[in-house]
């Protein structure tokens, strides 16, 4: 008997139930794999035989099955046809190996096999693509999967099932279910059924924006994976009207390695009159027929959204038309008789109605807001003014972004003008009274689509004359041009970018006639299908608007943050130089404190609330080093709007921060402090420490009067561990400078073309930060706490890596990334993992480790970070301008304090949870939602990045 393969089994028996099954079995295993047959007992009652996987395509020598005619133990006729059939449903759509079990053979051909079942009509299944294929799935007639690797050690069985006598008979075959992207479970069968496979093309349109090459890679590789045929039309709507193959490229996997990091459009964009006309249309349509293209995404702004769902709607005239002319077949026409189209946006100005982002907008306010910065400290040096244009022809949302995000003085959009004589007093009166309160410096922000009431434009030279003339400042003009689209996307947009990708090609494969062109857009934290046609003219209406002078019709038609953030600039930017907007016996006492480790954002956080507070009358408090500083020093200041200026692009904390809760401090004294302060709400920044702190005082309530408040948790920590809420203020930050830190060191391991790096990640127990890198950056692997890190998943990417640099031969430039959450294995360390790598490399390529520490804490906050922090901190003060008197008044008839559910609620974390802001209470999270051991929140929201992470690099999951 030859070594066991099978986990301690020589052998495994597959059951037919008749003998037309069995001779079909036979007939497969030995004439089509070439199984070599050692025996058979045709005298026997019933049908048996062995057969060994030795022949050129198998190892040889080896027992690997029997088969035998046993109706008593096989599947009916009935239920193994069934069973095969819903495989085969699942073909383009389903890894089979989630759905059944299987047994995996080593093979050291895998294209001869490949070519062998072709050239016998038999379906299977290639990981991670066909181009370059570690594995091969087959189903043979009696329902089983075969596996074939080419890698070492082939696995004997999936871990879901040990073999020991036979297959998983038809009724244990798992209904598997996927999840739409409105998180409502659908059955696989049906979703599939409607589904057939498709030659998706994708293309870029209008402006080029960082993170159309990510959107690009994304939708080729998820194409592929799922068995469609993924084209590339380079050019833009230019390249679909010239077609041929310079244009139309069929492409592979391997042809968008690397895109993640790179800017701009790799295929290219460019203007195109003649797809206006409909004979430019007509001849897009041969092309695409010629080609074979039934789906196509594309990328661009609402005017190459407007072209792609035009041509769809024209595509059956069109079809005809080419028809009668005799330019495509009668076939040619019976086969593409509907064509699927889906957007995704890209556009560096935000200019999209119906989504949150559009793909580069963030890295475009990067850009400004860095160049606002390094402008900020030489305007600081010289006591001058700065007006600075930056783009937004119809669309200002990156110049208010900026002006939050930069505490810029004053800013001017198309959505929100004045008359001439107003902007230029109202401008001047606010610069004035900065001034007059010992600032230094001025920062004026102007969108190039800025105007008067009367439609008059604003030029930047406009408002330096005034600025000169009127105030004697010292006044220069810096126009940021097309550095703006330029340089690489930020981690948001890259993420964004794929995950966009991904949904735009399940959104063509789901796609009939009867569904509208669907755009994919992200509301707050989630990626969500929308009608483009409503898109696209909810964003016109907008233009409309504010050529009918109807500007509160233009802010009205903007989505709802922006109208937030807009509001929230006017508040802070008039801080308490203008008569505040709470009459006196409305306003508040708020202290806000820092507790855990520092986050980028924070200091954002504290200058936004601050601001907010100053503006509606309220008297805000920095608490300042924790519950420690306040209990042993009695660390309490109130805020002065000049000692912050500045403050939003500062990192860490500028009040201090530690992570001792009110218990370790000493919740009596700092129940002390509340009362001899007469704190009416408090707002707390910080990760899981700042979470347990909440908890103390929410507790210690009914025996501490002074508590008796509003009080809110607005999460920041790179971690983002914090129950409640998907998002975190630093987190972002974080994942910016880790995957720039990736990007530099893939560069390195590319140079050298045979060295991969183990990059140790912070997160504590949540593998949000490695998951969401590994997304970004197309790292190879990642393992994090929720997961571990197995020996045979290890074995596995080790595997792959082999093939992967086998494969190169030292010509591709491909740098190897595997990342590693700091608490995926106590016992597995980073540099052991390299050790282990490079042992098992036998000389092929080398590994080494890089721990980036604390740089992960990032430096300057991000612009989503300052951003969001000004939106949570005014967020959180009406919070407490709410709730103050819910709280404050809760007592029953005996005068002991009342803790009602409502009242219990008034202690909050304010999050993100999945498309909604919400303020959710600490006691149902920390009772309910939480692992307190681990110091995380019990559900998984990142899981599905963590599938398309994996998907888009090929790796092979155990």
């Amino acid at each position: 008997m030859a070594e066991p393969l099978f986990n301690g089994n020589s052998f495994v028996t597959f059951f037919a139930p008749n003998e037309e099954m069995y001779e079909k079995a036979k007939y497969f295993y030995k004439d089509i794999l070439k199984f070599k047959l050692i025996e058979s007992d045709q005298a026997s009652d019933a049908l048996s035989c062995w057969l060994a996987n030795g022949s050129e395509l198998q190892s040889p020598d080896t027992i690997t099955l029997q088969l035998k005619l046993d109706e008593s133990k096989a599947a009916t006729t009935e239920e193994i046809t069934a069973n095969i059939e819903n495989l085969l449903s699942h073909i383009h759509k389903r890894d089979w190996r989630t759905l059944q079990s299987y047994v995996s053979f080593k093979t050291s051909k895998i294209n001869a096999l490949i070519s062998t079942l072709k050239a016998n009509g038999l379906k299977y299944q290639a990981r991670p693509e066909e181009l370059d294929p570690f594995e091969v799935y087959v189903i043979d007639p009696l329902g089983s999967i075969l596996g074939f690797s080419s890698l070492t050690n082939a696995l004997g069985v999936s871990q879901k099932t040990r073999y020991h006598e036979t297959v998983s008979p038809p009724s244990q075959i798992k209904q598997a279910s996927i999840s739409t992207f409105d998180d409502t479970p659908v059955n696989a069968v049906d979703q599939v059924s409607k589904t057939k496979p498709r030659n998706i093309a994708v293309m870029t349109s209008g402006g080029d924006a960082p993170g159309m090459n990510a959107n690009v890679r994304a939708i080729i590789r998820a194409a592929i994976y799922k068995g469609c045929k993924a084209f590339a039309v380079y050019e833009g709507y230019s390249g679909l009207v010239k077609g041929g193959p310079e244009f139309i490229r069929e492409m592979k996997w391997h042809d968008v390695r690397g895109w993640l990091a790179e800017g701009g459009t790799n295929i290219g964009t460019a203007r195109c009159m003649e797809f206006k006309e409909r004979w430019g249309r007509l001849a897009a349509c041969k092309n695409m027929i010629d080609a074979g293209i039934d789906g196509l995404i594309v990328c661009g702004g609402d005017g190459s959204l407007t072209g792609a769902d035009l041509f769809r709607s024209e595509w059956p005239s069109l079809l005809k038309e080419l028809l009668a002319e005799g330019k495509i077949t009668q076939e040619q026409f019976a086969n593409h008789q509907h064509l699927n189209i889906c957007g995704t946006v890209g556009s560096i100005d935000n200019d999209m109605s119906s989504t949150d982002a559009t793909i580069g907008a963030y890295s475009s306010l990067a850009r400004i807001c860095q160049a606002i910065d390094y402008i900020d400290a030489t305007a600081n040096s010289h006591q001058r003014a700065f007006v600075i244009e930056v783009m937004g022809r119809h669309c200002g949302w990156l110049a208010l972004m900026a002006g939050i995000a930069t505490s810029a003085d004053y800013i001017f959009i198309p959505e929100k003008p004045s008359s001439g004589h107003e902007w230029t007093d109202h401008m001047c009166n606010i610069v004035a009274k900065h001034r007059a309160r010992g600032k230094r410096k001025t920062i004026v922000i102007v969108a190039e689509g800025a105007i008067a009431s009367d439609l008059t434009p604003i030029t930047c030279d406009d408002v330096l004359e005034v600025l000169t003339k009127r105030l004697g400042l010292d006044t220069r003009i810096t126009t940021l041009g097309h550095v703006q689209r330029g340089g690489t996307a930020v981690a948001y947009d890259r993420m964004i970018a794929t995950v966009q990708g991904v949904a735009a090609v399940d959104a063509i494969l789901a796609g009939s006639p009867d569904i509208p062109s669907p755009m994919i857009s992200i509301v707050e934290n989630k990626i969500v299908s929308k009608p483009l046609v409503e898109a696209v003219k909810l964003t016109k209406s907008v233009a409309e608007a504010i050529q009918n002078k109807d500007f509160a019709k233009a802010i009205s038609l903007r989505d709802s943050e922006f109208n937030e953030h807009l509001k929230n600039f006017m508040a802070m930017n008039s801080a308490d130089f203008e008569e505040p907007t709470l009459p006196a016996e409305k306003r508040k006492r708020i202290a806000i404190i820092n507790v855990g480790a520092p986050a980028g954002g924070m200091n954002s956080a504290v200058y936004s609330f601050a601001t907010y507070c100053l503006s509606r009358g309220h008297t805000p408090y920095a608490i300042h080093n924790g519950f420690t500083g306040l209990a042993r020093h009695e660390s309490v200041r109130s805020i002065d709007w000049l000692e912050i200026e500045g403050w939003t692009s500062l990192g860490g904390s500028e009040i201090g921060t530690n992570r001792s809760t009110p218990e370790e401090a000493d919740i009596g004294l700092v129940a002390y402090h509340f009362a001899k302060y007469k704190f009416d709400g408090l707002i707390l920044i910080g990760g899981f420490e700042a979470f347990l702190s909440l908890n103390e005082l929410e507790k210690a309530r009914s025996s501490y009067p002074a508590f008796r408040i509003p009080m809110v948790l607005i999460p920041a920590t790179i971690s983002n561990n914090v129950p409640g809420t998907e998002y975190s203020l630093g987190s972002d930050t974080c994942l910016n400078s880790l995957v720039d830190y990736c990007d530099a060191i893939k560069q390195s391991a590319a140079a050298t073309r045979n060295r991969c790096f183990v990059v140790e990640c912070q997160g504590g127990n949540s593998g949000y930060i490695a998951s969401l890198a590994q997304l970004c950056s197309g790292a190879t692997a990642s393992y994090v706490p929720e997961e571990g890190l197995p020996l045979h998943q290890l074995e596995q990417d080790i595997e792959s890596l082999k093939v992967s640099y086998a494969n190169d031969k030292g010509k591709a430039k491909a740098g190897r990334l595997i990342l590693k959450s700091e608490n995926a294995s106590k016992v597995l360390s980073t540099s052991t993992i390299a050790d282990i790598i490079n042992l098992e490399s036998n000389g092929r390529f080398d590994a080494k480790t890089a721990i980036p520490g604390h740089v992960q804490q990032g430096g300057i906050p991000s612009p989503i970070d300052r951003t969001r922090a000004a939106r949570f901190s005014i967020q959180a003060v009406e919070f407490i301008e709410q709730n103050h008197d819910l709280v404050a008044n809760a007592e029953n008839e005996f005068g002991e304090f009342d803790n009602t559910d409502e009242v219990s609620a008034t202690a909050c974390v304010l999050g993100i949870e999945s498309s909604h802001l919400k303020f959710t209470a600490i006691r149902k999270l920390y009772d309910y939602e939480t692992e307190h051991g681990k110091r995380v929140r019990k559900r998984i929201f990142w899981q599905d990045s963590r599938d398309i992470a994996d998907m888009l690099v090929g790796r092979v999951k155990v």
